[in-house]
């Protein structure tokens, strides 16, 4: 790891429909909680780290085995235990709207698992085809950190597992943040199987952005989503990463809402960033 700050990448604006990226809109949530019987002092907690209160909804996240547990699903597409919302620091948290201060993962190999069991949980062959190509992506930049890609079902020892969700509304993914050194371990895709490999490739590869530490670009404005929130930067500063935007940069992979014009590709700012940080 190059450094102890954190970068927020998402998925890209194109021609055409606009979907939530990690993605998920309200209406595509399957027995959602609303916002209002969310606890107050989760909210709180949620807007002092400089995420979107609006919109949260408490969710089975659903694991490849058929069990699930409950997480909060921030900013359409990031799941998070209140455990783990609990642990993260205020000042250690996001500092602006590019990066973040802690949950970097450990420089070496990162095992990632394209699962491909029963149950409507395995991947599709467009999902495989856009996993195999969002691990390239990372690969081919010659990082610090570098990934290993396999398929079947055993992803009990595996760093990352990517499955389907059959239970899930709407189009993308979902997935959390690093957590002692190593990257979030279980990242759904869903409804995807309508679309380009490219746009499989670019939503997996958002999501693996996740898992390693990044934020969507847009955090601040939602912009990509045809909206304008800015969440503000929880009044613990706004490190810039030398050679990224400070502002809206509409073909980062890691904007928080994509469509079907997706080519699944790095922008020069991306990469830029995750050289910097790994």
């Amino acid at each position: 790891m190059k450094n102890l700050q954190k970068l927020a990448l998402l998925a890209v604006l194109g021609m055409g429909a606009i979907f939530t990226a990690c993605e998920k809109e309200n209406d595509s949530v399957v027995d959602q909680e609303v916002t209002a019987e969310i606890p107050q002092q989760v909210l709180d907690k949620i807007a002092a780290l400089a995420f979107n209160p609006n919109d949260v909804t408490y969710e089975d996240f659903v694991f490849p085995d058929g069990t699930s547990e409950k997480r909060y699903v921030i900013e359409g597409d990031i799941a998070l235990s209140a455990d783990f919302i609990e642990s993260m620091d205020l000042y250690g948290g996001i500092t602006s709207e590019q990066y973040r201060t802690n949950n970097l993962v450990a420089d070496g190999n990162i095992t990632v698992i394209g699962y491909t069991g029963g149950g409507g949980f395995g991947l599709s062959s467009k999902n495989r085809t856009g996993l195999q190509w969002a691990v390239n992506n990372y690969n081919r930049l010659n990082l610090d950190i570098s990934m290993t890609l396999t398929f079947g079902t055993n992803y009990q020892d595996k760093d990352i597992v990517v499955y389907q969700n059959p239970n899930a509304g709407g189009s993308g993914g979902s997935a959390g943040f690093p957590s002692g050194g190593r990257p979030n371990k279980f990242i759904q895709v869903y409804g995807l199987d309508g679309f380009s490999n490219n746009v499989n490739e670019h939503v997996i590869c958002h999501e693996i952005g996740h898992s390693i530490g990044f934020r969507h670009t847009d955090w601040f404005s939602r912009q990509s989503c045809g909206q304008n929130t800015n969440e503000g930067t929880a009044g613990v500063g706004a490190v810039h990463i030398p050679g990224t935007p400070t502002g809206y940069d509409s073909t980062s992979l890691m904007l928080a809402c994509f469509n079907s014009g997706v080519d699944g590709e790095f922008n020069g700012n991306d990469v830029t960033a995750l050289r910097f940080l790994y």
